[in-house]
């Protein structure tokens, strides 16, 4: 009976494979996002001003930020969770996989928060004349909370490596 329990449990990981195809389809999802902004851009670039296209950029930069971040968390967290994934030999293999685990995904997972919140607040910023000095306090009290916790994740990791 406990053998069985056991070969029941182990088999349920492959319930997450659903999950990371789903990120997968949120990747496609924000792909789409990145190339309707864009080509919402580029015919009005001689018009707008230099402002709004930095703005625009910034929002392209955080799809590709948030992208790369689905990326790394899907197939780290396959490879850890549910199956080594198998490359045919020859084929073009990521230097990274198969060398996260979950301790270091999560260090950079929160470096990935604090580099999308810096982004959004610095395009904040930008227009932070329309924007009431209570919110903006919030939004920069909101990235020191993001900063601060990658900073005490970081360290925490660091000090339970060295035992």
């Amino acid at each position: 009976m406990e053998a069985w329990v056991e070969r029941v449990m182990y088999a349920s990981r492959w319930l997450l494979a659903p999950i990371y195809i789903g990120l997968s389809l949120a990747l496609v999802a924000l792909g789409i996002k990145f190339f309707q902004e864009l080509f919402h851009l580029l015919p009005h670039v001689f018009e707008i001003s230099e402002a709004d296209i930095v703005l625009v950029v910034l929002s392209l930069i955080d799809i590709a930020l948030v992208s790369g971040l689905i990326i790394m968390v899907m197939f780290t967290s396959y490879e850890n969770f549910v199956s080594q994934i198998d490359l045919k030999e020859g084929t073009e293999k990521l230097a990274w996989l198969g060398t996260l685990d979950t301790s270091s995904l999560k260090s950079k997972v929160a470096a990935s928060i604090v580099a999308i919140s810096s982004i959004h607040l610095l395009k904040i910023f930008m227009n932070a004349t329309n924007i009431g000095n209570d919110k903006l306090m919030w939004y920069v009290i909101i990235h020191l909370t993001f900063v601060i916790s990658a900073f005490a994740m970081g360290t925490l990791d660091k000090s339970t490596r060295k035992h």
